[in-house]
Order: C-alpha cells, then structure tokens, then sequence
C-alpha cells in the first residue's frame, strides 16, 4: 500500500513536471512569435512614417530610450528611432503616449525631421471606442494624415489644438476627448524634440530591439 502511494505520488509529480515544461515551451514559442511579428509591423510603420529617400540607415537598429514621464505620458522610457544619412541625422520617430484617451492610454508614434516638421504619425495600440474614437487609426480614418508637414513655434502655438477648443484639427463627432489626448502628445512631443534636438540625434544607440 505504502508502495503504491509513493508511486502514485511520483507518478503524480512527472505528469506536473511535464506539463509545466510543454506550458513554458509553448509560452516560449507564442511570445517570439508575437514579438516578431510586433517588429515586422514597427519596420513597416518606420517605412511609412520616414521616406527610404531621405536615409540610408535600417531604422530599427539606431533605437534610442527616451525617459520623461511629463512629455511621453508614461514613467518608462520609450523607444526612438533615428534616421540618417551618411551618418548624419535626419529625422526621428519617437513613441510616445497621450494618458488621457477616452478609454485610456493611447499609444503613437510621431516622425521629425530635423527642421521640426511632422513627417508621419501613427497610431500603434488604443483602446478608444469603435466607430467613434478610433477614427486615430489609419485603417478607420485618414484624420492622422493632418499632422503631416505641421511644426509648433511655442508652446503657445494656438493650431495646436482642436478646433473646439479654438486649434485647427477636427474632433470626431460625439468624441472629442479622444482627439483631444492626441494633439496634445504629438504637441508635447514636438516641443520636446525642438528643445532637445541637438543632444537627440546626436545620442548613439542604446536599447536593444529585436527584428526578423
């Protein structure tokens, strides 16, 4: 009887062991899985935002950490992008958050070039309502496409704001919150570029990212 219980009981203990090694194995699997696809998408979105006719670097491999909870919105330092050409920077894509969406965090990517010009913005993970405040993405509306070729003077600047509230971006009928949020990170975004734009593109790379 006491033999039977002790096999039992390890029987019991390599079933649980080989299960908790196939979960960690399968886990392992989906999560490089997911991540690859994560970096397929950011290169492509890069290569949306930055034109390859202005660099001549792989975009993804020069990633900057920028860490300022005030302007990016989070407390976590964000990855950015540096595009060169000849080694000499020419514009950048910085991630950063709008924490005030109307369902939370939104978050975007803004592409500069060195003149302080919009070259693109993205929306990369929301949570805004369907068929309201979605219309940040690209594949639901072209309303990000207004940012382009767009600069601040100031922070004074009164364009940069919707048109509710005296700028001239549009808000979306029965949601204005959410455009709201999104001028002004790419407003915060943008200050904070032409104030550090020297010590920016000028930083060498320093987060690791993977890309298959």
């Amino acid at each position: 009887m006491k033999r039977s219980i002790t096999k039992n009981g390890s029987l019991l203990a390599l079933f649980a062991l080989l299960c908790t090694a196939l979960v960690a194995s399968v886990n392992q699997f989906t999560f490089e899985r997911i991540k690859t696809q994560q970096d397929l998408e950011l290169m492509r979105t890069l290569h949306q935002i930055i034109p390859d006719s202005i660099h001549d670097n792989a975009l993804i491999e020069h990633c900057i950490l920028i860490h300022d909870e005030q302007v990016l919105g989070v407390d976590e330092p964000l990855p950015a992008y540096i595009a060169t050409l000849k080694g000499e920077g020419v514009a950048i894509a910085m991630e950063t958050v709008a924490p005030d969406g109307y369902n939370g965090k939104i978050k975007i990517i803004v592409a500069i070039n060195t003149l302080g010009e919009v070259l693109g913005v993205r929306t990369l993970n929301h949570n805004e309502t369907p068929g309201l405040g979605d219309k940040i993405d690209l594949r639901k509306s072209s309303w990000v496409t207004a940012f382009n070729q767009m600069s601040i003077t100031s922070a004074q600047d009164k364009r940069w704001a919707v048109k509710k509230d005296g700028g001239q971006f549009d808000q979306f009928t029965g949601a204005t919150i959410t455009p709201r949020a999104y001028v002004g990170a790419i407003k915060r975004t943008l200050l904070y570029f032409n104030a550090n734009k020297a010590e920016l593109m000028n930083r060498p790379a320093n987060c690791e990212v993977n890309y298959e």
